[in-house]
Parts: structure tokens; C-alpha cells; sequence
């Protein structure tokens, strides 16, 4: 059978007479044997109707634009951005960022197992004796105090430009 979306596109067009003629000897046939079909297609002329008996809708005034123009120019425009963003909070922001992006890497590669590439042979050097235990100094206490500390200046930076931006606002 059809669905209700199916009835009411099949309808709709019957109506606007988008139907072909096989279309329509089917929806005139479905119309005349079954009340659903019946049913939609009395809503849908209701609706035809309330839409076409409504008023037109009124064109605005010659003078709209001229009004609306008015009203626009009683507000006071916006300056643009570079003269109220301060480029050092975005630089501090920036720094931020790229520090803690710096501290993530240097993490992630102390995690790497660099015994399995062999070891480099100097003349003079006994290169075993220099390898570092990164685990010691880069555990998950040393990157929460990293993490930590990145949030809190990004705060300071955040209330700073907030500060800023308020005595702005207090003095214009």
C-alpha cells in the first residue's frame, strides 16, 4: 500500500494537475473506493481553498528601505576588530598553545623505546653510560603539574583580556 507521504504527494499533484493520465485514472479510482484516500484529499482542497481565499500580503511602503536606513544609522557602528583586540593576549594565547603542543611531543617521545635501533659507536665514548631513564623525570605526576600549570596561565590570560576588555567598555 502507500504511505501517508506517498497519498498526500500523489494528491497534491492531482491537484495542481501535475498528474500524467495513468496517474490520474489511478488517484480518481483510489478516490472513489477508499475513504483514506478520500480523507487527504478533502484536507488538502480545505487547504487549497483557506490559502487561496487569504489576503494578499501587502507590499511595504515606498519608503521602507529609506525607513529601515534611518533606524540603522541611530546605532552606533562597531569599530573594527584590530583596534579593540590587544595582539599581546593573542600572542599569549598563541604561546599557550604552541607550549603546551611542545609539551605533549616531548612526552610522546619519551614514551619511545629507543633500545631496539642499535647503539651509536664514537671513538672516545661509551655511549651506554649516557642513556637517560626519561621515565624518572616525565611520569604521569609531572605531566598533570605541566597540564595544571598550562591552565592556569591560560586563565590569568583569559582574565586579563577579559579585565581589558571591560575598562574598555567603562571608559567609551
Amino acid at each position: 500500500m502507500y504511505t501517508q507521504e506517498q497519498i498526500e504527494q500523489y494528491i497534491w499533484d492531482y491537484i495542481d494537475g501535475l498528474t500524467t493520465t495513468d496517474e490520474k485514472q489511478m488517484v480518481e479510482k483510489l478516490l472513489k473506493t477508499d475513504q483514506q484516500w478520500m480523507t487527504v484529499y478533502n484536507e488538502c482542497l480545505l487547504f487549497n481553498e483557506k490559502i487561496a481565499g487569504a489576503d494578499v500580503i501587502e507590499q511595504p511602503s515606498l519608503r521602507f528601505t529609506k525607513n529601515v536606513m534611518e533606524e540603522v544609522s541611530k546605532y552606533k557602528i562597531a569599530p573594527p576588530a584590530k583596534s579593540y583586540i590587544n595582539k599581546k593576549i593573542i600572542h599569549g594565547i598563541a604561546a599557550f598553545f604552541v607550549l603546551s603542543i611542545i609539551g605533549f611531543v616531548v612526552y610522546g617521545i619519551s614514551l619511545v623505546d629507543l633500545s631496539a635501533t642499535g647503539t651509536i659507536k664514537m671513538p672516545g665514548a661509551d655511549m651506554s653510560k649516557l642513556k637517560l631513564d626519561w621515565s624518572k623525570y616525565l611520569n604521569s605526576t609531572v605531566l598533570n603539574i605541566f597540564l595544571l600549570m598550562d591552565v592556569v596561565v591560560g586563565l590569568m590570560l583569559l582574565d586579563r583580556y577579559l579585565r581589558r576588555k571591560k575598562e574598555t567598555r567603562v571608559q567609551a
